[in-house]
């Protein structure tokens, strides 16, 4: 009897054991004491990184690979998944840019969604809203602070840094914009032609007249009943500059350019490059760098 009793105490514990080592195996991660943040690409993982600087306890990562610019049908990968099972919040970009919201939304319930966009008055296309709101430099200072006080609701404790982070930010924007309106006013040509519909804020924000776009979409290269009209809407316009992205080939820029006798520069929308502490200064940079391109082309 006795032998049995003492038989009994010891499965119990052995199952107690194992029951506490599967509960260690199936611990999220999250539960270490850290707010997690995923971003879901580059430009809103510019603007967090800059909103949660120097701030312990809250990890920032980006959800998308390096490479990766807009995120037109885009399609999850069991590596964002495992992402996005860390974390607390999700940045996006919203206004429809990210068409997988709904498959991640459903997969992690507890998880807080930020969105960059909200309350922000979107510009139609033949499409419908048009998502690239970052692009302008005014929408990016609004988005700064959507995801602030998003992340202030979902993260209280850190509220007060995350204020005075995104504060500190916006008024690098301010200073930023100031300096591009500057250079970009006094321009007398204001006539673009740009690679796809990545530019329509920020044409609205700087006076730009974008006559044509050579891509709609990126990937859906126009065809030559489009180049012909491309090229006649130049020519009638006195365009002097058509303007590809860094992301994307400009095989189709370079052909227009060739028959209408005009020239290809470079717009970047900031929509790649690699997700570490050097990213916190790169829409600024890549700005400056586009304000550059248009003095040059536009003069």
């Amino acid at each position: 009897m006795k032998k049995n009793f003492l038989q009994a105490i010891a499965l119990c514990s052995l199952l107690l054991l194992l029951a506490a080592g599967c509960a260690r195996e199936q611990m999220p991660a999250k539960a270490d004491g850290k707010f997690h943040i995923v971003t879901s690409f580059y430009p809103m993982y510019v603007a967090t990184i800059n909103i949660t600087k120097g701030i312990d306890g809250v990890e920032v990562v980006n959800m998308t690979k390096p490479q990766t610019g807009c995120l037109h049908d885009y399609q999850l990968t069991p590596e964002d998944m495992k992402k996005l099972e860390k974390a607390d919040a999700f940045v996006i970009n919203g206004a429809g840019m990210e068409a997988f919201l709904d498959k991640a939304a459903a997969r992690q319930k507890d998880m807080k969604i930020i969105e960059a966009s909200s309350d922000i008055e979107l510009l139609q296309d033949d499409e419908g809203a048009n998502p690239h709101v970052w692009v302008s430099v005014t929408a990016a200072m609004q988005q700064v602070d959507n995801i602030a006080r998003q992340l202030s609701v979902a993260d209280p404790k850190h509220a007060d840094q995350y204020q005075k982070n995104a504060a500190a930010y916006i008024e690098k924007l301010t200073a930023l914009k100031n300096q591009m309106h500057t250079a970009i006013d006094p321009l007398s040509n204001k006539n673009i032609v740009t690679f796809h519909e990545a530019f329509p804020y920020f044409a609205k924000e700087f006076n730009l007249n974008t006559v044509a776009v050579i891509e709609r979409e990126p990937g859906s290269e126009p065809t030559p009943q489009e180049l012909e009209a491309t090229i006649a809407v130049i020519k009638a316009r006195g365009v002097t500059a058509l303007f590809a992205e860094p992301q994307y080939p400009a095989e189709a820029a370079q052909t227009i350019a060739r028959e209408s006798g005009t020239k290809v520069y470079t717009l970047d929308p900031v929509v790649t490059g690699q997700a570490d502490e050097a990213a916190a200064d790169a829409y600024i940079i890549a700005m400056k760098k586009n304000m550059q391109v248009l003095q040059e082309a536009l003069q």
